[in-house]
């Protein structure tokens, strides 16, 4: 009877799962597999194709625009993960905590409603030859307005990462605040007995506590930049010459442009490839470190109560009170934040009434 029973409720629910585990793999997998079937083929999008082997991958490495569109791609990794991360970490942090902040964060959110495309036309308009900035630019009689923003190279690059960075700073902003709500508030409050302030409560303290919002933030950053391609196509197609494109814009050339859809389908498969390969080895080398800095709430206190003295560097404590505070915390670093935040008050109230004793002995 449970036997019976058992396989009912299994039927049942591979009826649920079945309608869209089929579309999964009729939209996702087919797709992907046919891809990797194309990239091992020649083929112009008539006819039959045919099987050439590794040719379209030897045609892809030998091609000196495939090497520019690999430098460009990972100039845009790395210009994402310093500008939009880095400016999203000091907005969320800044505003953190301040009277109305939700509404210092708009601004910097309204962008991130945009598509790539629509943001490409808008900065195309701007720094296009006699756009919006050169025409300001020598209006007020300033230099720069014969810098040819979108024709030179790498500058057209860095430029096309500017106008990527002003849509992506919002969001980025936006995961920091949610990660900064979520630290708990007595290893802060630990650190500040402590004797913790300023750059060293950030490195010490909240920058450790932040390591899963930074995760998905910078694993997210990765991903994007890896496959830029909108941005991009409407600013300037790659040109000029092809010398600003990206693996993404490569791909489309290829296969689109050119009806070469074996060499299209090779660079597909390389940046797939190179993309999930990044994502894995980040996760991966994330989940580590996390493992190595301890589970649970025990070696998080252990944790804040290292930092904390980390913080404090040198400084000394904060008369007798504060010595003590910062002996209780080193002696509670294998304690909860809360028994390290009660040590701490603990030793101010035994040093006062140590204080008192004396008084009453001296008189």
């Amino acid at each position: 009877m449970a036997d019976r029973k058992s396989t009912n409720y299994q039927a049942a629910a591979w009826a649920f799962l079945g309608p869209g585990a089929a579309v999964v793999v009729l939209v996702l997998y087919l797709p992907v597999l046919y891809t990797v079937y194309l990239s091992f083929t020649s083929y112009t999008g008539l006819g039959s194709a045919s099987f050439v082997g590794l040719a379209n991958y030897a045609s892809m490495f030998t091609d000196p625009v495939f090497t520019t569109a690999l430098l460009n791609t990972l100039i845009w990794v790395g210009g994402s993960l310093l500008i939009p991360v880095g400016i999203g970490l000091l907005v969320a942090y800044l505003s953190f905590g301040l009277k109305g902040a939700a509404w210092l964060r708009v601004p910097f959110l309204i962008p991130y409603a945009l598509s790539g495309v629509a943001v490409g036309i808008l900065f195309n308009f701007v720094l296009q030859n006699g756009g919006a900035l050169s025409q300001a630019l020598a209006f007020l009689h300033l230099p720069g307005s014969d810098i040819r923003w979108l024709q030179v190279a790498p500058l057209n690059t860095v430029v096309m990462i500017l106008a990527a960075s002003w849509q992506g700073i919002g969001v980025n902003a936006l995961l920091f605040t949610v990660g900064l709500q979520s630290i708990p508030k007595e290893p802060l409050e630990a650190a500040r007995v402590d004797g913790a302030s300023g750059w060293r409560m950030f490195r010490y303290m909240i920058w450790p506590l932040l390591r899963p919002s930074t995760t998905i933030v910078v694993g997210l950053s990765i991903v994007n930049s890896l496959k830029t391609f909108d941005i991009v196509q409407a600013m300037t197609q790659g040109g000029p010459n092809r010398v600003s494109e990206t693996l993404g814009v490569t791909m489309y050339r290829d296969t689109f442009s050119n009806s070469q859809y074996g060499l299209g389908s090779a660079v597909a498969i390389f940046l797939s490839v190179i993309t999930v390969a990044a994502s894995v080895i980040y996760l991966r080398r994330q989940l580590a470190i996390g493992d190595s800095s301890g589970d649970g709430a025990a070696r998080d206190g252990a944790g804040s109560g290292r930092a904390s003295r980390r913080a404090r560097g040198g400084d000394g404590g904060t008369g007798a009170s504060g010595g003590s505070a910062g002996r209780s915390a080193s002696g509670a670093s294998d304690a909860s934040p809360r028994e390290t935040v009660g040590a701490a008050s603990g030793s101010g109230r035994s040093d006062r009434s140590g204080a008192a004793r004396s008084e009453r002995r001296a008189v």
